[in-house]
């Protein structure tokens, strides 16, 4: 059996026995069908990097295959900063490698992430997600490899203070029950990110832990694995939505924000990077830093203020930025072995 396919926790993957990369609308239908889905959900994220979500029950077949199809018009403007009310016609179209089922939802339902497109049906350029698709694209055609990622998320859970077996500040790193409050919300927040399709290395508690006006503040970190640049940005998305909903289920409140208070640990999201070919790494060549590698990592340093500029727009990631509070203080690299 593949071994993409043996023990995924993704339902469409157990029914279908393929890889998300290969689902077709054929499949999704089929799988909908079969499994008494009810509702399709679109989502899709927006200025605000928040996921937004378009509902739609399931009349009858006819109409699941034209919205499977053709997706489903939305209001730019409501989204984007940018688009203006006077032309502010978008389309979602669902991307099918990117659907599951909704683990929150009463009723069985099926949600897919979307790409916009304009009224001419031409990828919305100034989308992150398309922007990101061509970068991508433009690597893969330039090198002939591929770039693929995986990301550190790392939140505060804040809860009620119960005033029993505190944790030492500042020391919550791995920490284990019943020091670590919320390990259990963790691994079921775990447990429902791979039912979304999301490939988790690891989870813990991470190093901050501190109490401040009766609520104690938890920092974990759930890292995933080295997939497809555009499958890492779509797995982080689902992933914080995923902790969201399960910490309101909880009366939880999350926060994955850089930094909550001067002298407390922040947050990162550590993005790590791969170059693949053929299947295999090219970021090591006789067991030594390659050539491929040393390029990149040049690149990167070189462009360091612009990725900067782009890519951390929120301030307080600024704030993080102070020695000793388990931040970097310098543009620098490293380079971690995997051994997968």
């Amino acid at each position: 059996m593949n071994q993409e396919l043996s023990m995924n926790a993704n339902q469409l993957v157990a029914y279908l026995q393929k890889p998300t990369s290969e689902f077709t609308k054929a499949d999704i239908i089929s799988f909908i069908q079969q499994n008494n889905i009810r509702m399709v959900n679109f989502m899709y994220p927006a200025g605000d990097g928040r996921l937004k979500t378009l509902n739609f029950v399931i009349n009858n077949q006819a109409y699941l295959e034209a919205i499977l199809t053709c997706g489903e018009r939305v209001d730019g403007s409501s989204l984007f900063s940018f688009i203006e009310a006077g032309s502010s016609d978008l389309y979602v179209i669902p991307r099918f490698r990117t659907a599951f089922v909704d683990p929150f939802a009463e009723i069985p339902t099926l949600t897919m992430l979307c790409s916009f497109f304009n009224k001419d049906g031409e990828p919305l350029e100034s989308s992150p997600e398309y922007t990101l698709h061509k970068a991508s694209k433009t690597f893969t055609e330039v090198t002939g490899m591929e770039f693929q990622a995986m990301g550190e998320l790392e939140y505060y859970v804040i809860a009620p203070d119960i005033d029993m077996f505190q944790a030492t500040d500042q020391r919550g790193y791995h920490e284990s029950g019943p020091y670590a409050k919320f390990n259990e919300f963790r691994t079921e927040c775990m447990s429902y990110i791979a039912q979304t399709g999301g490939q988790i290395k690891y989870g813990h508690s991470e190093v901050g832990n501190f109490t401040l006006d009766d609520c104690v503040y938890e920092q974990n970190e759930i890292e995933f694995l080295p997939v497809r640049v555009e499958e890492a940005a779509d797995q982080l998305m689902v992933a914080k939505w995923v902790i969201r909903n399960l910490g309101l289920q909880y009366g939880y409140n999350v926060t994955f924000a850089p930094k909550i208070t001067a002298g407390k640990a922040g947050s990162g999201l550590h993005i790590h990077m791969r170059i693949v070919k053929d299947g295999k790494n090219q970021m090591l060549k006789d067991g030594v830093l390659s050539e491929t590698a040393r390029k990149a990592i040049a690149g990167m340093m070189v462009l360091a203020p612009s990725i900067t500029a782009f890519g951390n727009t929120n301030p307080t990631s600024y704030f993080r930025l102070v020695p000793h509070q388990e931040a970097p203080t310098n543009v620098c690299w490293g380079i971690v072995i995997v051994l997968y």
